[in-house]
């Protein structure tokens, strides 16, 4: 027997764009479902964002004792124990999971179902032993990783996100194929912690991110002993005694095992089994097709987060689940267009990126972008921690504009927030210059990078003939 629930919002899924959104409901007094098949916080609580930072921790840890004798400290190799590294993962996921549990959810007044929900018709969801039906809907069924159809890879082991923080046994050779974020940053943490590491992708390390800072990145893997291969064509994936074989062909033809293989190629939306066609909703396997304010074909319905298939970062989905409250509980045109939208690569040097990269820009304004730059190399607080590598690019239009603004180097994540909220605002380069940043700091890099925007007019022949004349009059 089906009970029936009438409720003015029903979401499914219980990621970061489904609990932001059931939190905000209930918590403005609105009858909230909320319906979760699996874990609830999603990808980035269980198999994502915090275990992989949690392990690139661990990983910086035993780095920072190898790297300890440029300070006169006797480093020595870090002796590591993957197992306690895997148990500090899971004890992180432990702490914060009480902040998205079922528990909690359901304290705020949100009745969570545990179980798969899909549409009977445009109106209703059927969950478990429910039937839910809603003045609104909202999709967040987020994403799943993307395994591409390589020869023989259905016929050997392979981990991808949702599976390798279940190992606790440190791999002797981890093979990763993709260069994007996930590989890269697992490629580190991995070869940090003693593993020898190949990544392999058919294209370049990092593609969205400006090449030059990617090349930064690539020379600390160097340094580091990662190999990486780029631009190859795998032919076909082997089991062997020991482990796994690749396959290359074309120009860098040969073979290289391994005992571990991680697949890290990108990532594709959930929406299977969820009776879009029911529902009137259209989708495609990139993702459900949404409007401006985040609208399906079927108005009553939102999507939000991986699952629309743009942007898949959890900063995003946060920013979606704002759009759909405002217009599902109030009625209020607001549209999916965020100003500034940054992301970080969180290898070490991190990669920090928000608005036009370098090229970009310059396909898109031509003759009217300058590009400012400051070396970490020339900021006090970077030689005294001797992270010194990398830079601070920012990219300026006409009449002094942020354009965008590209971080490689230490703590390039944190760095990144004041130019998110120049371009947002609409400032300009100016006004970066004009603000006063406390000494020694990492921050003060941004300052000299926009202040040297102006250094061709304050020290031109020019000013100083002007200095010159008013000196004259006393």
């Amino acid at each position: 027997m089906l009970e029936t629930i009438e409720a003015d919002i029903c979401i499914i899924g219980a990621g970061s764009a489904g609990l932001s959104v059931a939190a905000g409901a209930a918590q403005m007094g609105a009858r909230t479902v909320l319906i979760e098949a699996h874990r609830m916080g999603g990808d980035c609580l269980n198999t994502g964002c915090v275990p992989s930072k949690s392990l690139l921790a661990a990983a910086k840890a035993a780095q920072t004792v190898r790297g300890s004798t440029r300070f006169g400290i006797n480093g020595v190799e870090a002796h590591v124990d993957f197992g306690a590294a895997n148990r500090h993962v899971h004890d992180v996921i432990g702490a914060i999971a009480p902040h998205d549990s079922v528990e909690r959810f359901m304290g705020l007044g949100c009745k969570v179902i545990e179980a798969r929900g899909h549409f009977i018709d445009r109106h209703t969801v059927l969950a478990g032993s429910y039937k839910i039906r809603a003045r609104r809907f909202v999709i967040a069924t987020g994403s799943r990783p993307f395994v591409p159809p390589i020869q023989g890879l259905e016929a050997v082991p392979y981990f991808t996100n949702e599976t390798i923080f279940e190992n606790a046994v440190l791999p002797e050779h981890l093979i990763i194929i993709g260069a994007g974020p996930v590989g890269c940053e697992m490629a580190q943490a991995h070869r940090r912690l003693g593993a020898k590491v190949t990544v392999l992708d058919l294209a370049r390390m990092l593609p969205k991110d400006d090449t030059e800072a990617v090349d930064v990145v690539r020379q600390q893997f160097i340094t580091e002993g990662i190999e990486t291969a780029e631009a190859v064509r795998i032919e076909r994936v082997e089991k062997t005694e020991s482990g796994v074989a690749v396959l290359l062909n074309g120009a860098d033809a040969r073979r290289i095992e391994g005992s571990h293989l991680l697949v890290a190629t990108g990532r594709q939306a959930n929406v299977r089994h969820l009776g879009l066609e029911q529902a009137g909703v259209r989708h495609t396997p990139k993702g459900i097709e949404v409007d401006a304010r985040l609208r399906t074909s079927n108005k009553r319905i939102f999507a939000a987060g991986d699952v629309i298939g743009s942007y898949q970062f959890t900063h995003v989905a946060s920013y979606h689940a704002g759009i759909v409250l405002r217009n599902a509980l109030f009625r209020l045109p607001v549209r999916n267009a965020p100003k500034a939208l940054p992301w970080v690569t969180y290898t070490d040097p991190e990669l920090a990126q928000v608005g036009l990269n370098e090229a970009d820009a310059r396909k898109l304004h031509g003759d009217g972008v300058r590009v400012v730059r400051a070396e970490f190399a020339g900021n006090d607080r970077a030689q005294a921690e001797a992270t010194t590598h990398g830079f601070l690019k920012a990219v300026v239009g006409r009449g002094g504009r942020i354009l965008g603004a590209t971080i490689v180097g230490p703590h390039a994540g944190e760095l990144i927030l004041p130019w998110v909220l120049a371009i947002s605002k609409g400032h300009k380069i100016g006004d970066m210059a004009g603000v006063i940043a406390p000494y020694p700091t990492l921050s003060e890099i941004s300052k000299r990078a926009a202040g040297s925007y102006f250094t061709p007019i304050l020290f031109s022949a020019r000013t100083r003939w002007l200095v010159r004349f008013l000196g004259a009059f006393g």
